[in-house]
């Protein structure tokens, strides 16, 4: 069980058939691709002076965000990560970024920051 600081504050039950719940929010539904309103950002802050490209603004799940996280990290033959509703891709990666979620369908990507 990997949720056990979710459960600090319980007390033993010493009933056999009791079944602890956590309330776990629901997860909010992905927008279609043409609703989505992701902006591409380029970023140096806190990461020892090594560039990425931040693509920002994904409403959906989890698993969709890591889907599309893969896409453009294979695409720019670069590695990254996708969580928190954001996706990390390593380096100045900016118009290439923009120009394959355009192509996918995302319209209202627009090129944000510096």
């Amino acid at each position: 069980m990997t949720d056990w600081k979710e459960r600090l504050g319980m007390v033993y039950s010493t009933n056999p058939d009791f079944e602890y719940t956590t309330s776990a929010e629901p997860e909010e539904a992905t927008l279609p691709a043409d609703k989505q309103p992701l902006r591409v950002w380029i970023d140096r802050k806190h990461r020892g002076g090594k560039t990425v490209t931040l693509v920002k603004g994904f409403v959906g799940t989890e698993e969709d965000l890591s889907t599309l996280g893969r896409m453009l990290k294979s695409r720019c033959g670069v590695g990254g990560s996708a969580k928190d509703g954001e996706i990390i891709i390593q380096g100045d990666h900016r118009d290439r970024v923009v120009e394959l979620l355009l192509a996918a369908g995302y319209s209202k990507t627009k090129r944000a920051g510096n």
